[in-house]
């Protein structure tokens, strides 16, 4: 029987919340002894109410402790959970060749995460940055039937095999990136999901590749937008 994970398609479904809440902070998972995700918990998450979820992807090299600092002042602002996964390799294996140990880790790190919080299913966010926007985009528009939205901070492509559900998608590129130049990337990117039918912000800015708070601002609104 084919495996539907070879095309990026988790295998995840929502857990009944068991295990009880988090201290407000920064979490290892324990879904592996190197390289753990990390769940930050805002102040005043109930229990009793489904929370946003964002998950972000970092840079190629990268480490969660790298992209968090950019997350969790809007995550303590509007309460919401910021999941930073990190690749079993220095980037994302879908960056290196395909498919593979990078997809499973996040299916259990989703499965942990709905196992202590219920989660807005209509709020739950793959984010990223380089390496990790591209992940994002590839794993978000394959599985959109588990995320609603997708956003990507300078990513340079995306690789779909089979598309699932409509997330929303948020795409952001510098004019002077030097890494992966606007118009072979972003700018590719956000007609190609137009043309596709999806509903696309798509974000031009004055400056080279990184991340940049005022984008992320953006990025944030778009995220919480109904829910606000």
């Amino acid at each position: 029987m084919f495996d539907p994970s070879l095309l990026g398609r988790l295998s995840f479904t929502h857990a009944e919340p068991s295990k009880g809440p988090l201290p407000p902070g920064r979490h290892r998972l324990g879904i592996a002894d190197d390289r753990d995700a990390i769940l930050f918990v805002p102040d005043g998450i109930s229990e009793d109410t489904a929370a946003p979820l964002l998950v972000m992807f970092h840079g190629a090299g990268g480490f969660p402790e790298k992209v968090l600092p950019y997350i969790e002042g809007h995550a303590q602002q509007h309460r919401f959970l910021v999941l930073a996964p990190h690749s079993t390799f220095p980037t994302w294996d879908i960056v290196i060749g395909g498919n593979g140990p990078d997809l499973e880790r996040l299916g259990r790190a989703l499965t942990e995460v709905t196992s202590r919080y219920q989660v807005d299913r209509r709020h739950l966010a793959f984010a990223g940055f380089s390496d990790g926007a591209s992940y994002a985009l590839s794993i978000g528009v394959t599985n959109g039937d588990i995320a609603s939205h997708v956003i990507a901070f300078s990513g340079g492509f995306f690789s779909v095999f089979m598309q699932e559900g409509t997330p929303k998608v948020f795409i952001a590129h510098g004019l002077a990136d030097e890494q992966l130049p606007i118009a072979t990337s972003g700018r590719v990117n956000a007609a190609k999901l137009k043309a596709a039918g999806y509903d696309v912000q798509y974000v031009e800015f004055n400056g080279p590749h990184a991340i940049q708070p005022s984008i992320v601002d953006l990025a944030v609104e778009f995220f919480l937008k109904e829910r606000q």
